[in-house]
């Protein structure tokens, strides 16, 4: 119910129709995205047999702990949790670093060629060199088959670094410069002790964006690695998934083939889990800093 000069006015036919609307076309759009996630987590705590046979609705059928036993026995799932626990955290370290590094100077409205650095920046989002071109950098770089070669080439995002440029831009007043410098406060301490204590929100979000990526990379890694120890664990991922190397997981498991054949199936749906759960569960109470992330871009350039 809407309101008017203070009193309440209901809402007319056509608004009601409209809300209406749009409340059917949210609840199934939440039902589109939410089922896949569902019936991933119901399958992997199935029977197999069972999600051979169509059982497997929106709840386990025949509740089973068999394919996260097997998927946890299986070495090369560690390796790559390891992996992938190492790049997200020092890739995500790296990132903000250099990611403030070049923000702070360039929200400076004092910094020389400032407009002309800043064209730089956005050329890169604009043209890449290519896949065969960066190997060859990452190669003469002697970065090849090192855990390097995913935290170097993408040290920075350009699109976060707009982000926090224009947050400093739009949050930290040019007054607050002032009146530090006349307190004898550097550059750097005004950063590190006045602009990032500040910049709190706008720190975190860029920070999820870059840990997100780093846990969900496979490209560059199935690119520059060769090394199995240096995998993530999408890598694993991947080979299990589309290589049918998912039978080394089953071998030991069962002897029968036609076994082998339904416990493949439920290992598919494990490993889906396995590798998705740290974001799932931390994704509920960070959602909010995406959208205000979001946000922040949308101010100004």
């Amino acid at each position: 119910m809407r309101k008017k000069n203070g009193h309440p006015v209901s809402d007319s036919f056509p608004d009601k129709v409209f809300n209406v609307t749009i409340t059917i076309i949210t609840f199934i759009f939440i039902i589109l995205c939410a089922y896949p996630l569902i019936y991933v987590v119901s399958a992997s705590f199935s029977d197999p047999m069972d999600i051979f046979a169509g059982k497997v609705w929106l709840l386990p059928s025949s509740p089973t702990l068999k394919g996260y036993k097997t998927v946890l026995d299986y070495p090369d799932v560690w390796i790559g949790y390891g992996n992938s626990v190492f790049y997200t955290v020092f890739g995500t370290l790296i990132n903000v670093f250099m990611t403030v590094l070049a923000a702070y100077p360039l929200s400076r409205k004092d910094l020389k060629y400032r407009k002309p650095i800043i064209m730089l920046f956005t050329f890169t989002m604009l043209f890449n060199a290519g896949m065969i071109p960066n190997y060859l950098l990452v190669r003469d770089l002697h970065l090849l088959n090192t855990r390097w070669a995913l935290l170097i080439p993408g040290a920075i995002s350009v699109y976060n670094m707009i982000i926090v440029r224009t947050f400093f831009m739009s949050n930290i007043p040019d007054e607050l410069l002032e009146s530090a410098r006349l307190d004898g406060c550097s550059d750097f301490r005004f950063l590190l002790n006045i602009v990032l204590p500040l910049s709190g929100a706008v720190i975190a979000v860029i920070t999820l964006y870059y840990a997100v990526g780093h846990w969900n990379q496979y490209f560059n890694a199935v690119l520059y690695l060769t090394d199995k120890n240096t995998y993530p664990l999408q890598v694993f991922l991947r080979n299990i998934l589309l290589e049918n190397s998912i039978n080394d997981l089953s071998a030991g498991s069962v002897a029968n083939e036609s076994e082998r054949t339904y416990l493949n199936e439920l290992l598919k749906y494990s490993l889906i889990v396995v590798a998705s759960a740290p974001l799932l569960a931390v994704y509920p109470f960070i959602q909010k800093y995406f959208v205000k992330g979001v946000m922040i871009g949308a101010v100004k350039g």
